[in-house]
């Protein structure tokens, strides 16, 4: 029997850790971010083929858990996170095209499955601090709302987000600000790459964690990464299981975290072939894979504002996962996607198929209409990663219509929102955490 896995840093500086110290850290002591020591094996037919995504969520994630003080509760955690389903549903108008619908959940983006897991697990761990912990988030759009969500009145936990001020949607914006309680909203004068800067240097500062203790739920938290991988492998284990191949994948990304756990399924030996990466105008990631060095950059802002990221904090586990940069190129394609071509691809879906997409999911849907006028036929997954009426400002007028607006999101909307500025400053940040 294998040795329970520990987590390292991608820098190596640090000494291995149990998972739930990982999690409770968010990012390593070094500057690094927490990986597991090696990416355990998994059969397909380990799981219930009956089962719910909470069900595959347990089976998968068992490995990474093992003899940690977490191992008995992670069943619990799952059920207690996975509330909502991640439909794997077809396109009736495009053969073998599925789209993997991730916004179902109380902030309509993705990003509800990996903070509510994170939370889940963080509600479990004893503290021998009795000073709350702060959760920093940097967010281009959809995090902040769904650590805030999923850790909103939690006691003992205060929530802090950074977002660049102007360059979120407003729906974004008042989700954001509309928590209150122990959550706090900060409207930072930069882009998000300061945002995330701003976050990892206060978490590096070992003086002001001595003063405040920190940690995070950015994608750089294994606690938001791991559990991000179940719907991935739920979606491919049921197509495997009825059709007998693997199911592709196109990934809208920006910082690498949900690509990441894309990727990190198949490599656990689950049924995932194909996995393309369909950014914005933000070309960091699709010029590296096109071959030119890895050059972060800044962002710049475009319609499918969650992924303006320039210099993508999960490269860093991107190498780590394949050191063989010449292996890493081949198995990867990344495709820039320009806002006239998000317009087009929005309005031409909707008015001749009536099919209605976010941002950020038109990437990935333009990126497989042009892989079908190749003549690729085999089965593909578009990853939709939020609900198009976040971004009602862009997609209402390429439409021509209204969009219903989910339940959950109408219900935050209704509430008065604030949100406090703040410069795009690693000092303004630790005078904010230690005065406010």
């Amino acid at each position: 029997m294998k040795e329970p896995l520990r987590y390292h840093s991608t820098r190596h500086a640090e000494p291995a850790v149990p998972i739930s110290q990982a999690i409770a850290a968010g990012l390593a002591p070094d500057g690094g971010l927490y990986v597991p020591e090696r990416l355990p094996s998994i059969d397909p037919a380990a799981f219930d083929p009956h089962g719910s995504l909470a069900d595959t969520a347990a089976t998968l994630l068992a490995p990474f858990f093992a003899d940690d003080p977490l191992t008995d509760e992670l069943a619990a955690i799952c059920t207690e996170a996975f509330t909502f389903d991640a439909p794997l549903r077809a396109l009736p108008a495009h053969p073998n095209t599925m789209m993997l619908e991730l916004f179902h959940g109380p902030t309509s983006a993705f990003k509800d499955f990996g903070a509510r897991f994170l939370a889940a697990c963080l509600r479990r761990l004893p503290r021998n601090d009795a000073r709350p912990l702060t959760i920093l988030v940097a967010t281009s759009g959809d995090t902040g709302a769904a650590v805030a969500a999923a850790f909103h009145r939690q006691p003992g936990i205060r929530v802090v987000i950074l977002y660049p001020d102007g360059l979120v949607s407003p729906r974004q914006a008042h989700q954001l600000g509309c928590f209150g309680d122990n959550v706090t909203a900060l409207r930072v004068a930069g882009r998000f790459d300061d945002c995330q800067r701003m976050v990892k240097t206060a978490l590096n500062d070992t003086a002001l964690q001595a003063q405040l203790p920190l940690s995070s739920a950015n994608s750089i938290s294994l606690g938001r990464l791991l559990p991000q991988m179940s719907y991935y492998a739920h979606a491919a284990v049921g197509w495997w299981r009825e059709h007998g191949t693997p199911l592709n994948f196109i990934v809208p990304t920006g910082n690498l975290g949900n690509a990441l756990a894309c990727l990190w399924v198949r490599e656990l030996g689950l049924p995932v072939g194909a996995v393309r990466l369909a950014c914005n105008a933000n070309a960091t990631l699709p010029d590296y894979f096109a071959g030119a060095a890895y050059t972060p950059r800044e962002a710049v802002a475009t319609l499918a504002n969650a992924m303006d990221v320039g210099a993508p904090s999960n490269f860093e586990r991107l190498r780590w996962t394949f050191p063989d940069e010449n292996r890493l190129r081949d198995l990867l394609r990344a495709d820039s996607v320009a806002d006239a071509t998000i317009r087009q691809t929005i309005a031409t879906h909707a008015h001749e198929y009536g099919e209605v997409f976010c941002p950020h999911t038109a990437t990935a849907m333009h990126r497989l209409d042009r892989l079908r006028d190749e003549g690729d036929t085999s089965p593909w997954a578009v990853v939709a990663t939020a609900h198009p009426a976040k971004f009602e400002s862009v997609v209402e007028p390429l439409i021509g219509q209204r969009l219903a607006v989910p339940p959950a999101l109408a219900a935050m909307l209704a509430r008065s929102a604030s949100a406090s500025p703040l410069p795009a400053t690693d000092m303004a940040l630790q005078e904010w955490l230690t005065t406010a």
